[in-house]
């Protein structure tokens, strides 16, 4: 059975284009770290992640009221509603410390430590 040219051409867009778009995800490299909002504080204070990755920062308020993570560091703000969650994605991210603060409540602050 003779397979036509076109038929291989289309085949192979094909192909290409599945490896883009599986493939990209594979290639993506994200560390994970968690962070809960309870009793208006955060639990941990002071997150780890490692150096040159993306970080996806995974918050969870466990208080009755919205906060607000927000980072001048990271660039970056979120507002998470009562009892709920959401994520933050930053990176890659070189070695240091990046303050993170919540807008609704300025006494409770936190750093993510980058080696």
């Amino acid at each position: 059975m003779r397979v036509s040219v076109i038929m291989r051409r289309w085949i192979g867009a094909l192909l290409v284009i599945s490896g883009l778009a599986f493939g990209g995800a594979a290639l993506a490299q994200y560390a994970t770290v968690e962070l809960a909002v309870k009793d208006k504080k955060f639990e941990p204070a002071e997150l780890r992640a490692p150096a040159n990755a993306r970080v996806v920062i995974r918050i969870t308020n466990r208080d009755a009221a919205a906060m607000e993570f927000e980072s001048k560091a990271l660039k970056v703000e979120k507002v998470i509603a009562a009892n709920g969650e959401g994520i933050v994605r930053v990176g890659p991210l070189k070695p240091g410390r990046y303050e993170f603060f919540d807008d609704f409540n300025l006494t409770n602050s936190g750093v993510l430590v980058v080696e």
